[in-house]
């Protein structure tokens, strides 16, 4: 009979000390449900995909628009010039185009570069009665002609007249100019693509930046108003202190990581919608990896946000006890912006630091693979260690109300126990 009472009372205790190793779900879980139901949070996240979609769409506008120009013309020499020189165009100013426009005579295509009908004319001029020169041909304009256009036309119909000139004599034009072809070669082949790398470095330092603070501040105030209302002391008393902990930086962490997938979703869908899909392919790399860093920062830092709640006394408080969260977080925005290649890339091979500046320099070009394993571990590393030293600290500070606690003072409490 006592062998069954002892079996039902470890039984009992096994199952209550379960559902005490869950309680931090509970917690995690109203956290989400709360968030979720917030005007504010979603008034804010709101905010965010719509300033990331009209940064896609003004970029496409400002960078990657056409410009058409009109060339009039009077025979098929012109139309094959203009045909040849809308390529030419678009190499020397990419978005330039070439469209000829077909006129009877060169007093019509006079009037219609006069009347702005056509950007610009490309015509023959005959020589001099009694000249022996041959005749030639000239690009006309009103009160100028773009350089651009001048030299795709210039080159386009030169290359045209001397094939027909070949032809005409009987002469093999490929055999003459066989080996004088010139090849480019760059030292830099991604230089086309400098802009939209340096546009999309800073977006996702701004981004996390942006996350980050808003998610942290947002862990901070939530347990400073708890403790200022004295609810936190009726929650300990029915939970530990660590299941509030993590409770609290896991459910946060679950928002901030989905807003983070949300807003890389639509800016790969802004991106695909506005047609520049080919950015992805230079893109698409840095957007996971700025997703994997993210998680690995924000869970990182989530426990200390934590901590600075609970440092503080009230919400006026939460100025002077997260100042230390903030400046780590915008240490690596101003170095994302003013610093010189050399300093990136040690930074973003610091833990916590590596979180914002690793995902930038991906979005400016290649990171050797040993960098960016040695910022993942030493995140990690560091992860572990913080987490596990925020938890004791929050354990010391959470229940001393009514006034700041500065972090000297918490640590040292935590060293002379």
């Amino acid at each position: 009979m006592s062998d069954t009472k002892d079996h039902t009372k470890e039984k009992t205790q096994d199952h209550t000390g379960d559902q005490r190793s869950d309680l931090w779900k509970v917690v995690a879980q109203r956290e989400i449900s709360t968030q979720l139901r917030s005007k504010s949070f979603l008034v804010s996240g709101a905010v965010l995909v719509l300033g990331l979609v009209a940064m896609v769409v003004v970029l496409t506008l400002t960078q990657g628009h056409e410009t058409t120009y009109d060339v009039a013309v009077l025979d098929e020499t012109g139309t094959s010039a203009v045909e040849l020189g809308d390529d030419l165009a678009d190499e020397i100013d990419d978005g330039t185009k070439l469209e000829a426009e077909q006129y009877d005579d060169a007093e019509a295509a006079e009037a219609a570069v006069r009347d702005g009908d056509v950007d610009a004319a490309l015509l023959p001029v005959a020589g001099d009665v009694g000249d022996d020169s041959d005749d030639s041909w000239e690009v006309l304009g009103d009160d100028e002609v773009d350089t651009t256009v001048s030299g795709a036309l210039s080159s386009a119909l030169s290359t045209v007249v001397t094939t027909a000139n070949a032809d005409a004599q009987g002469v093999d034009l490929a055999a003459l100019s066989q080996g004088a072809q010139v090849q480019e070669r760059l030292l830099d082949p991604d230089a086309e693509d400098r802009g939209l790398r340096q546009v999309a470095s800073f977006v996702f330092v701004l981004l996390f930046y942006i996350t980050a603070l808003g998610f942290g501040m947002q862990i901070a105030a939530t347990v400073t108003q708890e403790k200022e209302s004295r609810v936190v002391e009726i929650l300990a008393a029915a939970l530990p202190i660590r299941a509030l902990l993590w409770g609290k930086v896991i459910g946060t962490s679950v928002l901030a990581i989905g807003q983070t997938v949300v807003l890389a979703l639509v800016g790969v869908g802004a991106l695909l919608v506005t047609g520049n899909g080919d950015a992805l392919t230079i893109l698409g790399p840095a957007i996971l990896w700025y997703v994997l860093f993210f998680v690995i920062g924000f869970v990182a830092l989530a426990s200390f946000w934590s901590v600075a709640g609970s440092l503080a006394g009230r919400q006026q408080d939460l100025q002077a006890t997260t100042a230390p969260l903030q400046l780590i977080l915008f240490a690596p925005y101003i170095v994302a912006v003013t610093a010189g290649e050399g300093v990136k890339t040690i930074v973003s091979m610091l833990p916590i630091v590596s979180t914002m500046m690793m995902p930038s320099r991906l979005a400016e070009g290649d990171v050797p693979l040993w960098q960016l394993g040695v910022a993942i571990l030493t995140t990690l590393v560091a992860a572990v260690l913080l987490v596990r030293l925020a938890a004791r600290v929050y354990e010391r500070t959470l229940l001393q109300t009514g006034r700041r606690i500065s972090f000297g003072e918490a640590f040292r409490s935590r060293s002379d126990a």
